[in-house]
This record gives C-alpha cells, sequence and structure tokens, in this order.
C-alpha cells in the first residue's frame, strides 16, 4: 500500500508542476524587454549569434537571470 501510494504521488507531481508554468511561452514587458526565462533565453541566443555578446558575457547573464537563483523565474 505505502509502495502505490508513493508511485501515485511521484506519477502526479510533474503534471502539478506543469501545471503552473510561468515560462510556458515568451512574455515581454511594456518596454518590449523579455519578462520570462523564455523569452530572456532566447534574447541572448538572438544577440549572441548576431555577435553582440560574446560566449561568456551571454553564459554568466543567463546564470544571473535564469539560472537557480535567477531574478525571471517567477515573472
Amino acid at each position: 500500500m505505502k509502495r502505490r501510494l508513493i508511485l501515485i504521488v511521484i506519477s502526479i507531481l510533474p503534471i502539478l508542476a506543469c501545471s503552473n508554468n510561468t515560462n510556458s511561452e515568451p512574455k515581454y514587458g511594456d518596454s518590449g524587454l523579455p519578462s520570462n526565462c523564455r523569452s530572456y533565453i532566447q534574447v541572448s541566443v538572438d544577440a549572441w549569434r548576431a555577435g553582440e555578446y560574446e560566449t561568456e558575457e551571454t553564459m554568466n547573464a543567463l546564470e544571473r537571470n535564469c539560472g537557480a537563483y535567477g531574478q525571471l523565474w517567477d515573472e
């Protein structure tokens, strides 16, 4: 019984985690700047590909904004 309950909880957690995903689609603020990680990552990759920023700068900014303690996760 205990094992069955654990399996049920484990199977439901991913569904609950995805139901309130604030990064499921790119969002931009009134100024047109990225306001969630999905949009920020795409803008960063596009700028890196265009040669606007070096790899190190891009990776540092991604970590700062969308890393483990990033500012944009809950936006």
